[in-house]
């Protein structure tokens, strides 16, 4: 009796995949060679052979635009999942017995909301590295970036990214009001918001522009602390990512007559010539965001 043959599977290549993901969240091949350091005729290439070893084509392609098959939905699951698998395994042999400073900045909002969950991890598994966190406007905290002050910063952003800038998520802007409130039916509309810089104001008050409606700036606050109290008091609607609506709090859309508000994206910059330390922290963020993908939780 002759033993069955064994077939073995392909194995998908790690460098392929984090080049998948790069064009899956650019939306783009030039972007996303960018991003990955590579020419985009071989970013091309590698999607290329992915997807004759799987059969199945990840990307639609038109002249404007590159987007997800289903099949290619699946896939991204997938890849984020193995990617994030390989930078955890990678740093229990690596980066354990690396010791340092990391000066990291972050806006308020996710300074607030996310930080202490990055840092507490990171601690378990670099306890030799301390961070030292600045929080700021993203506006200050890229000049920062830039003058040295910083080693790498999370920063908010419209469409206009700068060349090194990474993006980590890309969700809604939506009007923020308090279950049950009326602040959005009432003229001149009374809207919480921070001063010139914060993507987030410039969003909305163009927004209410467009659709001519009437406001007041009734609150300004530069901690999101402050803009929840605007919103529960019912004092004030603010523009808020998706992601911080809950409990109290719910979305305002056109049947509440507000206008809709665009996408944002939250990216990271690291210092050119980033040490060890610093490059082990870059990692644990984008591990942490590439869970929340797969999760909805940091």
């Amino acid at each position: 009796m002759n033993a069955p043959v064994n077939h073995p599977l392909p194995l998908l290549e790690l460098d392929v995949l984090r080049t998948f993901v790069a064009i899956a969240e650019t939306g783009s091949f030039t972007l996303a060679a960018t991003a990955v350091f590579r020419t985009p005729s071989a970013v091309s290439m590698q999607i290329k052979k992915l997807e004759e070893m799987l059969g199945r084509a990840v990307f639609t392609r038109d002249a404007r635009s590159v987007k997800l098959t289903n099949d290619g939905e699946l896939l991204l699951g997938f890849a984020r999942r193995l990617l994030a698998i390989n930078r955890e395994a990678v740093s229990k042999f690596v980066m354990p017995d690396i010791r340092g400073v990391v000066r990291l900045g972050s806006p308020d909002d996710y300074g607030e909301r996310v930080l202490p969950t990055i840092l507490k991890r990171f601690a378990q598994t670099h306890p030799a590295i301390a961070v030292d966190v600045t929080v700021d406007q993203s506006i200050n905290l890229k000049r920062r970036l830039s003058e040295r002050q910083l080693d790498l910063t999370l920063f908010t952003s419209g469409c206009n990214l700068p060349g090194e800038a990474e993006v980590l998520l890309t969700e809604p802007i939506v009007w923020a009001g308090a279950l049950g409130g009326t602040a959005h039916l009432r003229d001149p509309l009374p809207v919480s918001v921070w001063e010139d810089g914060c993507v987030w104001r410039a969003n909305a008050l163009e927004a209410l522009g467009n659709v001519g409606r009437n406001y007041r700036v009734a609150y300004m606050s530069a901690h999101t602390a402050g803009q929840r109290a605007a919103i529960l008091s019912d004092l004030a609607v603010a523009p808020l990512p998706k992601s911080f609506i809950g409990n109290d709090i719910v979305a305002l859309g056109e049947k509440d007559g507000m206008p809709e508000l665009a996408d944002y994206n939250l990216a990271m910059m690291v210092a050119p010539d980033a040490a060890a330390p610093v490059c082990a922290a870059a990692d644990h963020i984008r591990a942490t965001f590439e869970n929340f993908k797969q999760t909805g939780r940091f």
